[in-house]
């Protein structure tokens, strides 16, 4: 597969060739949306809490007698059916309760089959050198947007740039319809959640060799990035 790659002004300037194999050869929509699904549940922070009836600040006094009113039995004010009360089914929730995992090898393939995806729609914009272009070298939002204007970015976009090219990420973090992350952070998820991927050639180059292309056995006889041991 032969992927364009431009240069800031949207011009053409080589090709860049992308083994498909590698990405898993064919799309694999249920493998990509069981790791959305991961992906999305473990965003959830779980805040969502309730009180119950010992939670709640009040009195404990016994409303009325137990016996000779009529009425029915109650113990204190803090029960579910009186108004200030608690809640019957009350919520504890944190974000180990929502949390989901999938095989390292999986979450890999996935993300790398999601960038396939991207690949045959052709909404993965290469550039040759991401950092060039820009006015005078200056973060500059104005010339970030007609950057993008130029490579026909007309939609959301993942930008995917390092942390320490602070022109780029300076320019780009006002602009509502662009999320920027780090190149080797790229995920199923941040993918399908924007229509257009702008990645410099060589930080997509880096991720496809990196540990992130390991989906075989290598992923864990020989992992790629493990830190070596100092003797």
């Amino acid at each position: 597969m032969d992927v364009p790659v431009l240069n800031m002004k949207g011009v053409e300037v080589g090709k860049l060739a992308i083994d498909a194999e590698k990405l898993g050869g064919e799309v694999n929509p249920a493998l990509i949306k069981q790791a959305y699904v991961m992906y999305h549940a473990n965003n959830r922070v779980g805040t969502s809490k309730t009180l119950n009836r010992h939670n709640v600040e009040g009195s404990t006094k016994k409303l009325y007698k137990q016996k000779g009113t009529g009425r029915a039995r109650h113990g204190d004010k803090k029960v579910p059916q009186f108004r200030g009360g608690s809640h019957a089914h009350a919520k504890h929730r944190d974000a180990e309760d929502y949390r989901k995992d999938m095989p390292k090898k999986m979450r890999r393939k996935a993300n790398l089959n999601a960038l396939l995806a991207k690949l045959i729609d052709n909404e993965v914009k290469i550039v040759d050198g991401l950092n060039d272009g820009l006015v005078g070298g200056a973060p500059k939002t104005k010339a970030f947007v007609e950057f993008l204007g130029a490579i026909k970015v007309d939609n959301s976009a993942l930008v995917a740039v390092a942390p320490e090219n602070e022109t780029v990420r300076r320019s780009a973090r006002n602009l509502e319809a662009v999320t920027l992350i780090p190149p080797t952070q790229l995920t199923a998820f941040d993918l399908l959640n924007h229509r257009y991927l702008v990645i410099s050639k060589a930080d997509l180059q880096a991720y496809l060799a990196g540990p992130a292309s390991q989906i075989t056995k290598d992923a864990k006889v020989n992992p790629l990035g493990r830190k070596k041991e100092v003797a």
